[in-house]
């Protein structure tokens, strides 16, 4: 009896801390659930659901329609047309962020002079408000004051009108690289992680600078790679407020004025919104682009497993390999 009494009072006690430890479990991620419930989860569910009517987001009333806005949006050329200029923006500027942000990373993480001043006036372009950099390459770029067009005219180049055409798209492009500095920071932090033992081994061994970038940088910092790589595509597939800044008309009017070469995808999702009251339409275009955007994550990370290195297996529990 006495023994029995000694083995539950341990077994008691156990099963109140783990119970303890679950409510502060639960209590902490609440608010992260929470949020996700609201703010993700509700908005998702009642974009699909309007999607499935032709509400025009003022009338009371509504019609089901079933999936003829899928339809509609899977036909659509236009759709198909700033879909891909949304793509192409990708093409060029994820590339040139993840090596440019990379190649400036290496080379400030280098014993060089004045390297934290460097490190600083590289980064600083990234925390400027994206309304002001985006005005400020609008000035940059103006036909008449723009500063471009002055350096054009000392070489004696004719004024070029870069807000219209498909000139405005080089504005677009070098908008999106402006912030070039913010990858920096996260490859120079990745930097930090490289093994000196490894890269010292590898100098034993005769590997030269670039083998030993390739063989022992790169695997180390893969991960982060593949993070910036990931979440960069998604953000230049979402641009949306640089396109409309650059537009050349202010106020309502500026959502229909986006010139042809930069109106992404999401701009055409705005102008069906709040410029066609295409709410239905625009709902299903979302819920598509968020498929996509799903899918393409999901292929990145297919495709990474033979190239991304990572000191711990994550499909082992965090175990080391």
């Amino acid at each position: 009896m006495v023994a029995t009494l000694t083995r539950a009072v341990p077994a008691r006690r156990s099963s109140l801390q783990t119970r303890r430890r679950s409510r502060a479990f639960y209590l902490f991620v609440s608010p992260w659930i929470l949020g996700t419930i609201l703010l993700t989860l509700f908005p998702l569910a009642y974009a699909f659901g309007v999607s499935l009517t032709n509400w025009d987001g003022v009338s009371p009333g509504f019609r089901w329609i079933g999936a003829k806005n899928y339809v509609d949006v899977l036909t659509d050329p236009e759709t198909w047309a700033s879909m891909g200029r949304s793509g192409l923006l990708a093409l060029v500027v994820v590339p040139l962020t993840v090596a440019g942000s990379l190649g400036l990373a290496v080379l400030l993480n280098q014993k060089v002079r004045l390297r934290s001043f460097w490190r600083t006036m590289i980064y600083l372009p990234a925390i400027f408000p994206p309304v002001a950099a985006a005005l400020s390459w609008k000035l940059l770029f103006d036909r008449d004051s723009g500063a471009i067009n002055a350096i054009r005219a000392w070489f004696g180049q004719d004024a070029v009108n870069w807000m219209t055409g498909q000139q405005v798209f080089v504005v677009l492009l070098a908008l999106m690289l402006w912030g070039i500095g913010g990858g920096m920071i996260i490859n120079l932090a990745a930097l930090q992680d490289v093994s000196p033992e490894l890269l010292e081994a590898a100098t034993l061994d005769g590997a030269g600078p670039w083998r030993r970038f390739t063989s022992v940088t790169l695997p180390t910092i893969s991960p982060v790679l593949l993070f910036q790589t990931i979440t960069a595509t998604i953000g230049v597939l979402q641009t949306f407020v640089p396109a409309l800044l650059l537009s050349p008309a202010t106020g309502p009017a500026a959502i229909t004025a986006v010139p042809e070469a930069n109106r992404v995808f999401m701009i055409d999702v705005y102008a069906q919104y709040f410029a066609y009251s295409r709410y239905g339409y625009a709902s299903a275009m979302l819920w598509l682009f968020f498929l996509a955007i799903l899918l393409v994550t999901v292929l990145f990370f297919r495709f990474s497993r033979k190239t991304v290195f990572y000191a711990v297996d994550p499909s082992n529990g965090g175990g080391k390999r």
